[in-house]
């Protein structure tokens, strides 16, 4: 039996994607990968971390958080929206907490699709990746990384996890490699 997959592309704004070091390039590449989704019918859901706009989500228990707000960043997440361009296809989920999936639709969204089989992008790799990929484990779904395509301010947390925690879970491409399965397939 065939999986089912869907792109999602995660914390890919303003905030988060401003702090990259090569945004640009960065930026290019996952369009051309969103591309490459559209053009092989993968459906594309972008995962934005946001709030209301008195933040009645906000715990001052949760460290990440506080985080956000003392730094002034959760200011930026009310109504958030994702840098790269949308087309009608594409679906924007709201998450809440670190995982995209506690407090979003996103598990409604892929059971309505039959989707079994995750390809994560995202940043950052400690945050909302981590935080994914091991609910979606415990989720069964079947899950690809594509550690290019993932950034997190610690390069050598980036690269244990896409190195040797993910791994244990998922299958660990980089976006060309990922690309070339989507040529061949065809």
């Amino acid at each position: 039996m065939e999986n089912k997959s869907a792109l999602l592309i995660m914390d890919m704004q303003g905030p988060m994607v401003d702090g990259l070091a090569n945004k640009e390039e960065f930026l290019q590449k996952i369009q051309l990968t969103i591309d490459a989704a559209r053009a092989n019918n993968i459906p594309v859901i972008y995962v934005v971390v946001g709030f209301r706009p008195t933040m009645p989500e906000f715990n001052p228990r949760c460290k990440g958080l506080r985080a956000l707000r003392d730094t002034g960043t959760a200011d930026a997440l009310v109504n958030p929206i994702p840098v790269l361009p949308l087309t009608e296809t594409d679906v924007v989920v709201t998450r809440r907490r670190l995982s995209a999936f506690p407090g979003s639709d996103l598990e409604i969204l892929l059971r309505a699709k039959n989707i079994d089989h995750l390809v994560l992008s995202g940043i950052s790799t400690s945050g909302v990746v981590l935080s994914t990929v091991r609910e979606a484990v415990d989720k069964d779904y079947t899950l690809t990384v594509l550690s290019d395509l993932c950034a997190d301010r610690d390069e050598e947390v980036h690269r244990v996890l896409t190195e040797k925690v993910f791994p244990r879970r998922a299958d660990v491409l980089s976006s060309t490699e990922w690309l070339s399965t989507l040529h061949s397939a065809e």
